[in-house]
């Protein structure tokens, strides 16, 4: 049995902004899993800067807080409860329109990896 209790866990400060926290990644142990989960927060006022998985498709789902969910050229208010579904290559960023943190789990398949995501920073873009 695998548990990770995410109160005994560290978060760090991911690429696109986010507090992140990886919860469950194969290249970590022994899982023999397709997919990677990451808990995020976002306080008020903050976004995660616009991003995409070039292979990996991305699902966040939405535990606390509300927010502005861009997915390429869409924007949608977003609350706790509803599940965003990002397919590969779209260019997305999320921000925190409320007055509480944001929080909400990235489930990623095939599993999150470095090289598969892209930034953009103000129109410059890395690789």
């Amino acid at each position: 049995m695998f548990i990770k209790d995410l109160a005994k866990s560290n978060y760090f400060i991911a690429a696109d902004n986010t507090h992140l926290c990886e919860l469950l990644h194969p290249s970590h142990g022994d899982l023999n899993l397709p997919y990677s989960i990451a808990h995020a927060i976002l306080k008020p006022g903050e976004r995660s800067l616009p991003h995409r998985l070039k292979t990996s498709s991305e699902v966040y789902f939405l535990l606390e807080g509300e927010g502005e969910m861009h997915v390429n050229d869409e924007q949608v208010h977003v609350g706790p409860g509803q599940m965003i579904l990002i397919p590969p290559g779209f260019w997305q960023h999320i921000c925190n329109t409320g007055t509480i943190d944001l929080k909400f789990l990235c489930i990623v398949h095939p599993m999150w990896r470095a090289d598969d995501e892209e930034m953009n920073y103000g129109g410059l873009r890395s690789r």
